[in-house]
């Protein structure tokens, strides 16, 4: 009972992060990053008026300071009825995680939204999502009942891929967040998102054909195929009503299929990793595979 318990916490705080991800999205999309010029305090107020942009600016420290508050509880449930050491340490580095994502979203108000310090800050948020959606999948029942040593076989192999995919869409994360501060042009998000729509659909769909034996690694590769796919329409749909806008103004169509779009990376990325480490857990070389002992090791 006390582990379904924490695992449904663990859900709720990487709900509470993907809701964050769309409040930062907002606050992006209707460029009010600098409603509020001043940090810690809005206005020197804990709770100014929500008029405006102060509304999605301070709404997003809202949401942030609550996803924070969830994070130290996590992490302190997780010291007491854990045993497994990496994921005490875990918990302590999404806690240090959180900790610098609020300091960089200081930094872009107090130095007027620097390109630099706004895309590590849009990268590591959706970092962050991706650990609290590992930790969910860490304290499920599946993780602990799925115990497969499966054969890594063909080429290119289902590790190498478990390293490649994450990497690139986390390079395609950073290049959409480049092209939203405006420091990039759409070319490069629009090549990166081809290359890594082919990478992420073949991971996934080898995974799926091949690998049956684990409902889990078949579940979650299914629905990383389809996120990815549903990503991709909604990429070019948030740039289609891009190009629609006739003046400065953001319309609602806009803003909503962008920060769907957003939400919907986070999710890409995060499926992506847990993928990855269930391939990492679970699919072993032949001579590991051939050997139990060696590849529990």
């Amino acid at each position: 009972m006390e582990n379904q318990s924490l695992h449904r916490f663990t859900f709720l705080l990487a709900t509470a992060t993907l809701f964050l991800i769309v409040a930062g999205g907002l606050v992006v999309s209707h460029e009010a990053g600098l409603s509020v010029p001043d940090w810690p305090l809005s206005y020197g107020k804990v709770m100014p008026p929500m008029e405006g942009g102060v509304f999605y600016e301070h709404g997003h420290r809202m949401v942030a300071t609550a996803v924070g508050f969830l994070t130290v509880v996590l992490a302190i449930w997780i010291q007491r009825v854990e045993k497994r050491k990496w994921l005490k340490k875990l918990a302590w580095i999404a806690v240090a995680s959180v900790i610098f994502q609020g300091v960089l979203g200081g930094l872009t108000v107090l130095y007027l939204l620097p390109k630099a310090i706004s895309i590590s800050h849009a990268c590591l948020a959706q970092l962050f999502f991706s650990a609290t959606v590992a930790i969910a999948f860490f304290t499920s029942t599946s993780w602990h009942r799925e115990d497969w040593i499966l054969t890594d076989s063909g080429w290119p192999s289902m590790r190498s891929m478990a390293v490649i995919a994450p990497v690139l869409t986390l390079i395609q994360v950073a290049l959409g967040a480049a092209f939203r501060h405006k420091v990039l042009g759409i070319l490069p998000h629009v090549l990166g998102a081809f290359v890594v729509t082919m990478v992420l659909v073949y991971f996934a769909l080898i995974i799926q054909m091949q690998y049956t034996q684990s409902p889990l690694m078949r579940k979650t590769a299914m629905s990383l195929t389809w996120v990815t796919l549903i990503q991709v329409v909604l990429g070019i749909a948030a740039y289609l009503t891009r190009l629609s806008i006739t003046g400065n103004t953001p319309t609602s169509v806009m803003v909503g299929f962008t920060v769907a779009h957003v939400a919907t990376g986070a999710l890409t990325l995060a499926l992506t990793i847990a993928l990855s480490i269930l391939t990492l857990r679970f699919i072993h070389k032949p001579q590991e595979a051939a050997d139990p002992h060696a590849a529990r090791a």
